[in-house]
């Protein structure tokens, strides 16, 4: 998933370039969602690790 994230990033950044409109401005709205995506995942996966972590310690 953060692969995707990436791509429509450097799709998103070349829009910047050219100025975004259309399509392209629709990809760095989608790199946008995915990497918020991202980075709501990983935070998750550390309270689930950091939990379980607490409960093997006791």
């Amino acid at each position: 998933m953060l692969t995707w994230a990436l791509t429509f990033f450097v799709i998103g950044v070349i829009a910047a370039v050219f100025g975004f409109g259309g399509v392209v401005g629709a990809a760095a709205s989608i790199a946008k969602l995915i990497f918020i995506l991202c980075l709501v995942l990983v935070v998750i996966c550390c309270v689930i690790a950091f939990v379980q972590y607490r409960r093997s310690i006791q």
